[in-house]
């Protein structure tokens, strides 16, 4: 019988550079920072942070940056034994500029087909996917290659099982065309029991930006809980019969990567938590906003406790 895991997540790991300077561009001279990233990664790392079991199928390449990757995972407590080491690829590396801080500008070095484009399916992995409390796909899972014929099984498998949770993660370099990411997003979102995205993600599933328009969308089409992320106007939430808007928390951003990451873990708490809607947005929200002050995504998951800090200040200001 396979372990059962409070969180698994399916996609992109990286080895993510982060220039130092505020409002440098690529072609300003840099020095980098190191970490770990890929958004469902970052999710597995921040649902770790609070306790919770959790582990993310993807792939590295068979070098030394792949087992910086494990290495680093198994520090803040996810599971890696479900990481593929591809042989003859290179680990993926994404460079960061804080051009601007609030939206960096980012370069993808993946190579044609990734490690993480090239998950296959296993019985065991079957039964990890069937099994978890949460089960977190990433659009960018949905690309390419075999991760994205066993994503869409996995999907398939669970049926809207409670919680199945699509993040619209949308990187337009990754798809052909808006199209085919829409169609791909649409075909998740009929197994799909939570969804999460941004304005611009929404539009790129549903081809609605109204936060509203696209909650009432993502509920039409049978989804359960529907979040909009809003940037500074804070975020939606809304089921069939309950619809909350959670103000945003005021902050200096340091890097706006690794926020809406940090906003998953903590979803992810929330709902294994039984947390009431406005709790759990709360919550989220002030967990991305702590890692949009800091510099990298993974290293800067926060504990409960620094959530609950951060919470409390934005109360008294």
């Amino acid at each position: 019988m396979s372990e059962r895991f409070d969180v698994v997540t399916v996609g992109r790991v990286s080895v993510d550079l982060y220039a130092q300077e505020v409002g440098a561009s690529f072609a300003d001279p840099q020095t980098f920072t190191k970490s770990v990233g890929g958004s469902p990664t970052n999710v597995a790392v921040a649902a770790a942070r609070y306790g919770h079991s959790s582990v993310v199928l993807t792939g590295v390449g068979d070098d030394a940056l792949g087992e910086y990757v494990c290495t680093r995972l198994r520090h803040w407590g996810v599971t890696t034994d479900y990481i593929a080491r591809v042989p003859g690829v290179l680990t993926p590396v994404v460079l960061a500029a804080l051009d601007p801080p609030e939206e960096p500008t980012i370069v993808f070095y993946r190579g044609e087909a990734a490690p993480d484009t090239r998950i296959e399916r296993t019985a065991e992995r079957d039964a990890i996917v069937r099994d978890a409390r949460v089960f977190w796909m990433s659009q960018g899972a949905l690309a390419q290659g075999e991760t994205a014929r066993s994503s869409h099984a996995w999907l398939e498998q669970r049926a809207r099982a409670p919680f199945t949770i699509l993040d619209l993660d949308y990187r337009p370099t990754m798809w052909p065309d808006v199209e085919t990411a829409r169609a791909a997003a649409q075909r998740a979102i009929a197994c799909s029991s939570v969804v999460v995205g941004n304005r611009d993600e929404c539009t790129m599933a549903l081809e609605v930006s109204d936060p509203d328009a696209a909650a009432d969308a993502l509920l039409t089409a049978g989804v359960t809980l529907a979040i909009v992320k809003m940037g500074g106007g804070g975020v939606l939430l809304a089921t069939g019969t309950e619809r909350v808007r959670v103000a945003p928390v005021p902050i200096l951003v340091l890097c706006g990567l690794g926020a809406g990451d940090a906003f998953g873990g903590a979803l992810a708490h929330g709902l294994l938590a039984g947390s009431d809607l406005q709790e759990i947005g709360e919550f989220a929200n002030a967990a991305g906003a702590y890692v949009a002050t800091k510099l990298t995504c993974a290293d800067a998951m926060p504990t409960a406790d620094q959530v609950s800090a951060l919470r409390t200040e934005g109360r008294t200001q």
